[in-house]
């Protein structure tokens, strides 16, 4: 999320209602009929009509104008003379006169203050006798100048509390930042405001986080009345284009809030006060820069609402209002205050969503592999996609482990539940898994152990999973499985078959027994491993989805042609397409293998007895190897390391010890005994007649390592071929 982008959007309009100029800018408004006068008062109120069309200036009383219950009479008194004087809280169409079809007023939408219609009287509030406005007592200004089409401010306090609630419903829909800046940008312009900038606090303070450094606010987004609106007959002009404003060019993007200031003096205070009050003018240079303070209009044309959260200050919103238009009255400033603070606490909650959403990401991301290894003999490929975005985290993982012998374990698995403890139980198994094949322990011993450690961690703990061992060697695949559905191998032809796999109890009942089944593996075949969200829903059961996913397979291997099998890669995401909109139920872990294997002419293979003369016999016996693989370059080294090696082994070792060479992309060399205890490398002293076995092959090899089984253990080395 990048918190220093600046947007600048337009106000978009809904489609412009019936009797509504081209020139309004706020075409989706509805305009009411003039204001009703009252005889002997002179007071003009605002009326709602009852739906008729508004009256014809000059219209008599017999013609299509008439006054009817409702409407105003050109001379400004009421259509029916029986209704007598109108009183200040009387509605139209209730008097004497009210027909048996006379309706209740229909009111505005929420949030749209009745606004007069473009070419009709736009007076100022209610007028008392003494020429003062009826609600805030101040004098009138009958000269001032307005300009049609122009959004007036909302005259009644029904309106500013329509206004309000629309506001801050449409701020609390927002999830993420921008969508709860956007909402208030949204909601004022125009109705409330002409202009709206938002600064926000860089970088926002998370939850109960303490910033340090100096406060920067930097300008988040900007709104103001479009000069053009898109009209019925497309994307055209206003009529009267407006002159360009001293507001379109105000802000600064960054602001840095000096301690003692006046504008954070204005911003401690919490709250919204006019830019004509002497602190709020001193702060405003400070905030939009010195040249963007003096385009702020003059007198109480402008709002500046500071934005706090839970704990403290985080941002600034300023209201601007254009010279033309009415200033902002004291009640606004209570709008102002509500705006602010909704969008306050939504940002404060927006930021800990978003740092929850990061560390759920994490956490998931760290349960997976980052990487899959580079194994002898076989190619993978895996994805992960969540459930949704309200659910990022979930108990599927998968894993693919090298074993000793350049075989490979691939292991894919399904938590029960969608939540931080199903991943954290996911996390448990797959380390659990993970200790487990390092043993070299067969699979359904694997799946066992599993078992016991899923209820170790408590009740209800329970998973599915699937545990296979290829051996490129071989060509042979051992499977076990505990509740998951079977995987299925794509052959080079392109046949796709399911395997028949005992399903076994899901880890976690307790008290089963689990079943190993050994396979062919063919070169250039494909397993799929995957979990339950791929191929069940609430549109499909589990059955009907393994059946689409092989039919899928069989298609996309039929492309490649018979004796080429599809790219790995490109056969993952063939597969996730499968998935329609009413299938992402549940997260979901595919992990697919590419059986290259390892040729019979690459591989030797040997017994030594455990005696002084089997070092030099494994010397003569890897020389002979290479020289028939035509790697004479390499017998230097290789009978070095292997000599060292066999050494240490028989040294120990009871039973004949075991010597294999593999010609792949290196040059592989492995040694087996008997012994369950792991050589350690370490710096021999000068007077030490041994223990520089390893350090050789720690310098020499490319990449050396041990593994105990569960019959001894394994000594390997790898160097680069030429």
């Amino acid at each position: 999320m990048d918190s220093t982008r600046v947007t600048e959007q337009p106000t978009s309009f809904e489609r412009p209602q019936p009797g509504v100029t081209p020139a309004d800018p706020r075409g989706a408004l509805l305009h009411t009929p003039p204001p009703a006068h009252v005889p002997g008062t002179g007071a003009a109120l605002p009326v709602q009509g009852s739906g008729g069309e508004p009256p014809v200036p000059g219209a008599s009383p017999g013609s299509t104008g008439a006054s009817t219950p409702g409407t105003v009479a050109p001379d400004g008194t009421g259509g029916d003379p029986a209704d007598g004087p109108a009183s200040e809280h009387s509605q139209p169409g209730t008097g004497q006169g009210a027909g048996p079809d006379t309706h209740r007023p229909r009111p505005a939408p929420e949030g749209i203050p009745v606004q007069p219609a473009a070419g009709q009287d736009r007076q100022a509030p209610a007028q008392a006798p003494d020429g003062k406005e009826r609600r805030t007592g101040q004098p009138t200004q009958p000269g001032r100048p307005t300009q049609p089409g122009r959004p007036t401010p909302m005259r009644r306090d029904g309106d500013r509390l329509r206004f309000v609630g629309a506001a801050t419903r449409r701020i609390a829909r927002g999830i993420d930042l921008d969508e709860i800046v956007m909402g208030l940008c949204r909601a004022t312009v125009p109705t409330f405001s002409d202009a709206i900038l938002v600064y926000l606090r860089d970088p926002l303070p998370v939850g109960d986080e303490r910033p340090t450094g100096p406060l920067v606010l930097r300008l988040r987004r900007t709104d103001r009345i479009p000069a053009e609106r898109d009209t019925e007959g497309g994307f055209a002009p206003v009529a009267a284009p407006p002159e360009p404003s001293e507001l379109d060019s105000v802000g600064e993007e960054l602001c840095t809030v000096r301690p003692g200031s006046a504008l954070a003096e204005v911003l401690r205070g919490v709250r919204p006060v006019f830019t004509d009050a002497p602190a709020a003018r001193a702060a405003l240079p400070e905030l939009l820069g010195e040249d963007g303070a003096p385009a702020v209009p003059d007198g109480q044309r402008a709002i500046l609402a500071p934005l706090r959260g839970r704990r403290r200050v985080i941002g600034a919103a300023l209201f601007l209002r254009r010279p033309e238009r009415i200033p902002f009255e004291a009640d606004d400033l209570l709008v102002a205050a509500q705006l602010a603070t909704h969008s306050a606490l939504g940002i404060d909650k927006a930021v800990l969503y978003g740092r929850e959403a990061y560390i759920a990401d994490e956490l998931q991301r760290t349960m997976l592999p980052e990487n899959l290894p580079r194994c002898t003999g076989v190619r993978l490929a895996s994805r992960y996609l969540p459930a949704a975005e309200t659910a990022r985290v979930g108990g599927d993982w998968y894993d693919a482990i090298p074993l000793p012998g350049s075989r490979v374990a691939l292991v894919v698995g399904d938590v029960m539940g969608h939540s931080m403890t199903s991943a954290a139980i996911m996390g448990q198994l797959r380390t659990t898994a993970q200790t487990l094949a390092g043993l070299d322990l067969p699979p359904q011993e694997v799946l066992h152990h599993l078992d016991e450690q899923a209820q170790r961690l408590g009740v209800d703990r329970m998973a599915t999973c699937l545990y296979a061992v290829y051996d490129p060697v071989a060509h042979r695949i051992t499977i076990a499985n505990a509740g998951h559905p079977p995987p299925i191998l794509l052959e080079l032809g392109g046949r796709a078959e399911v395997l028949r796999v005992p399903a076994g109890a899901p880890i976690g009942v307790g008290g089963v027994d689990f079943e190993a089944v050994e396979l062919d593996a063919p070169a250039g075949a494909t397993l799929l491993l995957y979990t339950d969200g791929l191929v069940e829903s609430r549109l499909r059961d589990v059955w009907t989805g393994i059946e689409q996913l092989r039919e899928k397979l069989a298609a996309t291997a039929q492309l490649t042609g018979p004796d080429h099998p599809p790219p790995l890669e490109a056969l993952c995401d063939e597969v996730l397409d499968m998935l329609g909109p009413g299938d992402r139920d549940d997260d979901i872990a595919l992990l697919a293998a590419r059986f290259d294997g390892i040729a019979p002419n690459d591989v030797a293979y040997w017994f030594l007895e455990p005696e002084d003369s089997a070092p030099g016999r494994a010397r003569r016996l890897a020389r002979r190897a290479l020289s028939r693989w035509g790697m004479e370059d390499l017998s230097d080294s290789v009978e070095l390391l292997v000599s060292e090696v066999v050494t240490n082994a028989v040294r120990y070792a009871t039973r004949p010890v075991t010597l294999r060479l593999l010609r792949t992309d290196v040059l592989r060399c492995e040694v087996g005994d008997d012994v369950p205890q792991l050589p350690r490398l370490r710096q021999a002293r000068a007077t030490d007649e041994g223990g520089r076995g390893l350090y050789l092959v720690n310098r020499l090899a490319r990449r050396w390592g041990a593994t105990r089984l569960s019959t001894g253990k394994v000594v390997w080395f790898e160097l680069n071929r030429g």
